[in-house]
């Protein structure tokens, strides 16, 4: 993607993100989510991706968020949202997935689910491998749970138990490989979190960003990071 074309669309994103914001201050999309914690085990195979982190063994933990994109009212399909931190040796990094499909076609659309738990999370945009672009995703381990994408409701149909989902790696048109295991839990005592995950300030070790991608996201993600404003303020 050109680099002009690439950076007049970030730009209209971010300005699509600032009249959102004006009606919603603290989260202009994602206004409602739940809190995550859970681990991450890397069993990477002999496929490797290019990038550092996948491509090494090991385990870390995980705070993330469930959440739905536009709000739509509960029950009605939305575009989820799945944001993970994740701990390393060194601090942490942070991953934003969404619903998509698995299909060569697939990855690549924006797909309104109702439930989390049968549906496939991608990066949607690539990252920088040393063997060129890769995909990440996130699908549930065959568990068959039927977990209402909705906050609150996912909370209580989660419970004690645990949503497991397959990590896996893959080109923009090849087939997917297995490389990790996430194991994700909700807090019966609090339902949402208050943490901002950004991969743009925290990015996946070992990969890089093509221009194009950072022209489109860092726009949007500045404006989102602005503190919100309330009528009172400096008054």
């Amino acid at each position: 993607m050109k680099p002009s074309i690439s950076g007049a669309a970030g730009l209209g994103f971010a300005a699509l993100f600032r009249g959102v914001k004006a009606l919603r201050p603290d989260r202009p999309i994602h206004p409602a989510g739940v809190a995550l914690t859970g681990t991450v085990e890397r069993s990477p195979t002999s496929t490797g991706s290019g990038i550092r982190w996948i491509d090494s063994p090991g385990t870390g933990a995980v705070t993330g968020r469930l959440s739905r994109s536009l709000g739509t009212p509960p029950g009605c399909p939305d575009i989820l949202g799945l944001a993970l931190r994740i701990t390393t040796a060194t601090g942490h990094f942070d991953l934003l997935l969404a619903s998509t499909g698995m299909s060569r076609a697939g990855r690549w659309l924006l797909l309104p689910r109702r439930h989390a738990g049968t549906s496939a999370f991608s990066s949607l945009m690539p990252f920088k491998g040393t063997n060129g672009p890769v995909l990440l995703a996130a699908h549930a381990d065959g568990t068959g749970m039927r977990l209402p994408a909705s906050p609150e409701v996912f909370q209580k149909a989660l419970g004690a138990g645990t949503w497991i989902l397959g990590l896996y790696h893959g080109t923009p048109t090849g087939p997917w490989t297995r490389f990790g295991t996430l194991s994700l839990a909700t807090d019966p005592e609090i339902t949402d979190t208050k943490t901002r995950f950004d991969p743009t300030t925290h990015p996946l070790p070992g990969a890089g960003t093509y221009n194009w991608a950072t022209n489109l996201r860092a726009p949007a993600y500045t404006t989102a990071r602005i503190p919100p404003t309330h009528p009172h303020d400096g008054h």
